[in-house]
């Protein structure tokens, strides 16, 4: 199933490079893309399970689902991950 989340701290290609590394590497999980425009993560996943360890995942690198707790913290992790993305380009 085609599932979208709208994330927050997205910000450059960096992000969405770290984001689809670090997704596409979960289980069951396929097809994913980032839209910068509209800070959406897109993906195939075979379960609501599965969705939600994306969200897990997701928040662990700094970018937690829209209305989800958005710490200070959330916005350090998703800084150092923006800067992971950018030097593995």
């Amino acid at each position: 199933m085609e599932t979208t989340i709208t994330i927050q701290n997205l910000k450059c290609g960096g992000c969405a490079n770290t984001i689809i590394t670090k997704v596409s590497a979960i289980k069951n999980i396929n097809n994913v893309s980032v839209d910068l425009e509209t800070s959406a993560v897109i993906f195939e996943a075979t379960s609501e399970e599965d969705i939600n360890i994306v969200k897990v995942k997701l928040a662990a690198i700094g970018y937690p689902e829209e209305g989800e707790n958005n710490s200070i913290v959330s916005k350090a992790k998703s800084y150092v991950s923006c800067a992971t993305g950018k030097m593995s380009n």
